[in-house]
């Protein structure tokens, strides 16, 4: 459990506290396990297979540099996923211990956030106004911070039932609204939308157990929380405003670049016509950003390089830097975890997580960064943890 909590504290505050809880608690977990055991588990083994394109991809890659830089941060695809495989499960008192201790390490790191615009309110609401957002912990990536805010809030709504005293059911109740409300303050779309599909989720698993009045009630609440945060919260309401103004100069034919969401778009058109150039061994990982800029000048010369992004699809990103066919054995590693699910409350949680972390992965070249690979392993595999019995073997799936 220290590890656990060590990886959430460096993922805040310290990629050195990072890097060393990971590699701590694979080395425990793995001491004394027959290698063999470990192809027992798929998920891990498709992991190995895609990452393991990544490296082959150098041979192809005249930027060795840029290669190492997106090989590396993938290296705990090869080792997390074990290490959770192989812990034994999780007491109902340690899963207490993580869920006050994260939640705390979060709300410092919101609260952190959040004084920057109560100190200087009216530059932030300026910076609003051109889609910047208030600065945050994990070296102000603010799109895995929200998500990580998302995911915890998640994980408090599942874990409520097992939080055995009152005044722990306090804390968290407090922490899980005080958490609420700073991804509203920020506005990071990312958190937002994680947020919403949550309790999107939330409402049609209570139609499905047949609890309608509490799924009315849902979209009651989903209702009066958005419109009461654009009335009352001003940096989400700037938030809503760029990206309805960002969609009108799109349809009147803007192609600058210069908006969030229009470079998206853009970097999907570039990047979909080179994966078309090159379908079976991609352009190599080392080059993606080159051969991006390279279309960037022949089709769209006015943007700046600035303002140039790799494909912010992760699908997109492995098929342009590793072909199709890697492509393909990527989605049935992204999709393997359904079969993890079963139709039952542990089933529907598991299953929301996933579906925040695919959604994620469509909009964000999610897992070409350190922190996003932490973030997106982390949560699935905590929450995949929970699915285990204690009478049961380490080994699912």
């Amino acid at each position: 459990m220290i590890c656990i909590v060590g990886m959430v504290a460096g993922f805040l505050v310290s990629r050195v506290l990072l890097s060393a809880s990971t590699f701590i608690l694979g080395c425990t977990a793995l001491y004394n396990v027959d290698p063999r055991r470990w192809f027992k588990d798929k998920w891990w083994l498709l992991g190995v297979v895609w990452v393991s394109f990544y490296a082959i991809s150098s041979l192809w890659s005249d930027n060795t540099g840029f290669w190492n830089i997106h090989f590396n941060v993938k290296l705990p695809i090869l080792l997390l996923p074990l290490a959770f495989t192989f812990l034994p499960s999780f007491s109902d008192r340690q899963l207490r211990i993580y869920t006050v201790c994260t939640g705390i390490l979060l709300l410092l790191g919101a609260g952190y956030s959040a004084m920057f615009l109560v100190n200087h309110m009216d530059f932030y609401m300026e910076q609003y106004r051109t889609s910047k957002v208030l600065p945050t912990p994990a070296e102000d990536d603010h799109i895995r911070f929200s998500i990580s805010i998302a995911c915890y809030i998640i994980w408090g709504v599942y874990i409520w039932p097992r939080l055995n005293t009152r005044s722990i059911k306090i804390i968290i109740a407090c922490i899980l609204v005080l958490l609420t409300v700073y991804l509203h303050v920020l506005a990071a779309k990312s958190g937002i939308i994680s947020l919403y599909i949550f309790i999107i989720a939330l409402g049609f698993y209570f139609l499905m157990i047949k609890k309608v009045k509490t799924a009315l009630a849902g979209i009651i609440i989903v209702i009066v929380l958005f419109f009461t945060a654009l009335k009352t919260i001003p940096t989400f309401s700037q938030r809503i405003g760029y990206i309805s103004y960002t969609y009108i100069v799109f349809e009147r034919g803007d192609r600058s670049g210069k908006y969030g969401d229009i470079g998206r778009l853009i970097s999907y058109k570039i990047a979909l016509k080179k994966i078309i150039e090159h379908p079976w061994t991609g352009v190599g990982t080392g080059d993606m950003m080159n051969v991006m800029r390279e279309g960037y000048k022949k089709w769209y010369p006015q943007i700046k390089e600035e303002d140039q992004l790799l494909p912010h699809n992760q699908l997109m990103d492995v098929a342009l830097g590793c072909g199709m066919p890697v492509a393909a054995i990527f989605s049935i590693w992204l999709f393997y975890p359904l079969v993890w699910i079963r139709k039952n409350r542990d089933g529907f949680f598991m299953f929301v997580i996933w579906l925040v972390f695919l959604v994620n992965l469509m909009i964000e070249p999610f897992l070409e960064v350190q922190f996003g690979v932490f973030v997106y392993l982390f949560f699935m595999l905590w929450q995949r943890a929970t699915l285990k019995k204690p009478e049961r073997a380490a080994i699912i799936a």
